[in-house]
This record gives C-alpha cells, sequence and structure tokens, in this order.
C-alpha cells in the first residue's frame, strides 16, 4: 500500500511560480513511477508529468518548458516546479504512484495509487 499526500498549492498571479510536493509512504518512490495530473471543474483529469526508473521524464505540451518534475529519494518525495503559470493551469493538482510498468505512464489508469489533490488557482 502506497499513501500520497501532496502540498503546495495556493493562489498565484499569472507569471509567478509554485513547487508543488508528494511525500510517499510505504514504498520508495525510487522504486515507483510516479505522475502528476491536473482536474479543472467540469473537465476529465489530465496528465501534465511523469518520471519513472532513474530519470526517464515526460510532459504534456502544455506545460513543456514551464514545468519540472524532479525526485528526492531522501525525503521520499516527488515534486512538481510550476513557473510561468498561466490562468488555464488553474486545476486540482493529483500526485499518483504506478508499481506496474508501461513505456511511458501518461494515463490516469496505469496509477495505482493517487493523493488528495491540492488546489492551484492563478489569476491574471
Amino acid at each position: 500500500q502506497v499513501q500520497l499526500v501532496e502540498s503546495g498549492g495556493g493562489l498565484v498571479q499569472a507569471g509567478g511560480s509554485l513547487r508543488l510536493s508528494c511525500v510517499a509512504s510505504g514504498r520508495t518512490v525510487s522504486n515507483l513511477a510516479m505522475g502528476w495530473f491536473c482536474q479543472a471543474p467540469g473537465k476529465e483529469r489530465e496528465f501534465v508529468a511523469t518520471r519513472w526508473s532513474d530519470s526517464n521524464t515526460y510532459y504534456t505540451d502544455s506545460v513543456k518548458g514551464r514545468f519540472t518534475i524532479s525526485r528526492d529519494n531522501s525525503k521520499n518525495t516527488v515534486y512538481l516546479q510550476m513557473n510561468g503559470l498561466k490562468p488555464e493551469d488553474t486545476a486540482v493538482y493529483f500526485c499518483a504512484a504506478s508499481i506496474d510498468y508501461y513505456d511511458r505512464f501518461i494515463k490516469a489508469s496505469q496509477y495505482n495509487y493517487w493523493g488528495q489533490g491540492t488546489q492551484v488557482t492563478v489569476s491574471s
């Protein structure tokens, strides 16, 4: 069993930055594929970023060059550094973990465990 707890969301002006944290317990993050998803009101949960194996990462096109997913094994924590935030980034952001193996972890169905989510609001 893996427990995930996100933090770091908040209200920020357009162009600003936030760093989301996801602390895992139950298994070490280095043995998991970790992902970030977002869900805006009335919309489906969407893939944002993923990190798996030693250093493989992948991002959805809309955040490439602005967001960075990273991992601190000593803290068993995964981060999402969000720079250049836009109003359209406003959503609840969820951390997810997978114990399975795929070529790339970009679908919500590929993840086994989820955090409770943290709200990110970007004002214009």
